[in-house]
């Protein structure tokens, strides 16, 4: 192995993320990473030296770490986001300044994903930005805090909202997500992931459930609240052989380079919950019959990216409206590239690449062995309301 870049990834060294980027520096002829805990930088026991180049990954996989962050006793619990957040934000700060202080470079930007992993001031930097995203009474730094159920009925109610997704305003993989419908004569159902035990506590499960009396929906909504909640409105999606459907695009660099088509039978989209990998050929088709462009929907992602220029790869939720004209971003994930298998959009330069691969390629163009640099075609964006 020749020498190269002195390399550095914060994850979970027994993880899949990990193990994904270190096989993608393998094939580029590049040397591993040395890996770190996401345990050792909470407790403040990591070290970097000068001249390394520092990724971030997911503490997602990684059960120490989630107790460090959210402090609860089983790591199917709901609660705790908000604990984690406020936690992460600062170990990543703290990481940021230790990594300058030893003269390393941090790949990404930590204030950054202080907004990305904040649904509403996301929502809010999108929105300022011109990106279509769906409505919601809760975008952005100054939007009301919700407290409870009675906010959430207060809010739809005075922006005319009958269906609205409310979210955990720092989770992730559709965690503490409800899809919540109203009536018009005032009766609610929710739709949702999560089970409810006899005491309070709030589980994550696998089956996806129908809550359909108010007072059930009250009560884990202000169960949430506590975390910090947004709303937004529920777009109706298109639809592949009857299943809602939604896409996950990856953006490297500012350019779109892989994309998974996810659809289900549920308001929920997740793989884990039993959505299921759609026929990304036949939505393309099912774009261009509507009269509109595959280009314009790629471009819509890259313009979402660009609002977190420091951030060199998101995936971002691109929700396509029903009959496949329109697009709105749901939202942009910072560790969104965990797709296993999926290889490079055609055209897109990353033909052949996983979405790890694709980065590696693109940061380090001039280091790979067997591999072209990363390369973008030119591309004309158009526009796209939600």
């Amino acid at each position: 192995m020749t020498s190269g870049p002195r390399l550095v990834v914060v994850g979970d060294p027994a993880g899949r993320r990990v193990a994904f980027f270190q096989d993608a520096l393998r094939t580029a002829g590049l040397p591993g990473a040395r890996a770190v805990s996401w345990p050792d930088v909470l407790r403040g026991r990591a070290r970097f030296a000068g001249g390394e180049t520092v990724r971030l990954d997911s503490p997602g996989e990684d059960p120490e770490a989630d107790l460090l962050l959210r402090g609860v006793d089983d790591p199917a619990r709901v609660e705790g986001t908000g604990r984690w957040y406020g936690r992460f934000t600062a170990a990543v700060a703290d990481l940021g300044r230790c990594v300058a202080e030893a003269g390393a470079v941090l790949v990404d930007d930590p204030s950054e994903l202080a907004v990305l992993f904040d649904k509403r001031l996301g929502h809010g930097l999108l929105r300022a930005a011109g990106v279509p995203v769906p409505e919601s009474p809760t975008s952005g730094p100054g939007a009301p805090v919700v407290r409870g159920w009675a906010d959430v009925r207060a809010l739809t109610a005075g922006a005319g909202l009958r269906r609205v997704f409310v979210k955990l305003a720092h989770g992730s993989s559709a965690s503490g997500v409800l899809a919540v419908e109203t009536n018009g004569a005032g009766r609610v159902q929710a739709t949702t992931s999560v089970e409810r035990a006899p005491d309070g506590r709030l589980f994550n499960s696998l089956r996806v459930r129908r809550y359909t009396s108010e007072r059930e929906v009250a009560a884990i909504v202000d169960a949430l609240a506590p975390d910090g909640l947004h709303v937004e409105r529920w777009v109706p999606k298109a639809t592949q052989g009857g299943r809602a459907a939604d896409l996950r695009v990856v953006v490297v660099d500012g350019r779109a380079t892989h994309a998974v088509l996810r659809t289900s039978r549920s308001p929920m989209t997740n793989l884990h919950l039993g959505g299921a990998r759609g026929d990304l050929g036949a939505a393309r088709a099912a774009i261009a019959a509507a009269g509109g462009r595959w280009e314009d929907a790629l471009g819509v992602c890259e313009r979402a990216a660009a609002v977190f220029p420091g951030t060199r790869c998101v995936g971002v939720d691109l929700l396509p409206a029903s009959g496949w004209r329109r697009f709105a971003v749901g939202e942009v994930n910072a560790f969104g590239d965990l797709l296993p298998g999926l290889t490079g959009l055609p055209g897109g330069g990353a033909e052949g690449l996983d979405t790890y691969g694709a980065q590696v390629a693109a940061q380090f163009p001039g280091s790979t062995s067997g591999l072209s640099p990363l390369t973008y075609p030119s591309r004309t964006t158009g526009t796209s309301t939600p």
